[in-house]
């Protein structure tokens, strides 16, 4: 399995430290943003990474990442030309893919659960990691049936991407898994309604063919893209390592 970090889109929300550099360089407490989905992969023993992001702040990612010796891993590199939806950028990593699984995970969302057992558990298909949250109409909210669902087994009947009229409280977080078919599926997408071409369609397309599973989270997760979460992120950081 390879890792995929995408740290693209514009950090509108993050502006003005945004127009200084990548969002996920912003320190949530003691070291950079990037560091805390770069260490799930690493606990799951994913040593071959791709960070996907935009040309502005790529020299100094680069700069502080480097080859990725000092983390045990390689890093490879791609370029997002322009914030075309999460499903893009994912597409640009099909070479470093080579045909692997990949476990893809979004630069700015910071986990508390263990997400390494789901991980290297991963056979084929696709997986998320799913959390109840009270605003579900900003992310892709998936629809369960709680009678035939576990914690250990989700049954997923619909997948939204940022709903008017949420069916449930549960989202789908920043980290996917997908087996090799994705990048197949990625060629044949058409933007959506934003412009974009989106996560939910490919997750949507496994869940269609009955190969979408899911791991619901119980810690705290947080989606790092404004000044309160990111400051929300560095607090429990902080008292986590107290």
């Amino acid at each position: 399995m390879k890792g995929i970090l995408i740290c693209g889109g514009s950090g509108t929300r993050l502006r003005p430290l945004t127009e200084i550099t990548n969002k996920s360089l912003l320190p949530v407490y003691d070291k950079p943003l990037i560091h805390y989905p770069l260490e799930i992969l690493l606990k799951a023993s994913i040593k071959e990474i791709c960070i996907v992001t935009g040309p502005e702040h790529m020299d100094q990612i680069k700069k502080y990442l480097g080859s990725g010796e000092r983390f045990g891993c390689t890093f490879a590199f791609a370029i997002q030309e322009k914030p075309a939806g999460i499903a893009q950028a994912l597409g640009l990593a099909e070479t470093f893919a080579q045909g692997e699984k990949i476990c893809a995970l979004l630069g700015d969302n910071v986990f508390f659960d263990d997400l390494a057992p789901a991980i290297t558990s991963f056979q084929a298909g696709g997986h998320l990691f799913i959390k109840e949250v009270d605003d579900p109409e900003r992310f892709g909210v998936v629809e369960i049936d709680s009678n035939k669902s576990t914690n250990q087994l989700i049954n997923i009947l619909s997948i939204e991407e940022k709903p008017k009229k949420p069916k449930s409280h549960f989202i789908a977080t920043g980290c996917y898994l997908y087996d090799e078919r994705c990048f197949d599926i990625i060629r044949t997408m058409q933007p959506s309604a934003r412009g974009e071409l989106e996560i939910t369609d490919i997750s949507k397309w496994y869940m269609e063919r009955g190969e979408l599973s899911a791991t619901m989270l119980h810690d705290e997760w947080v989606d790092a893209g404004t000044f309160e979460s990111l400051h929300h992120a560095a607090c429990l950081v902080k008292e986590r390592s107290s």
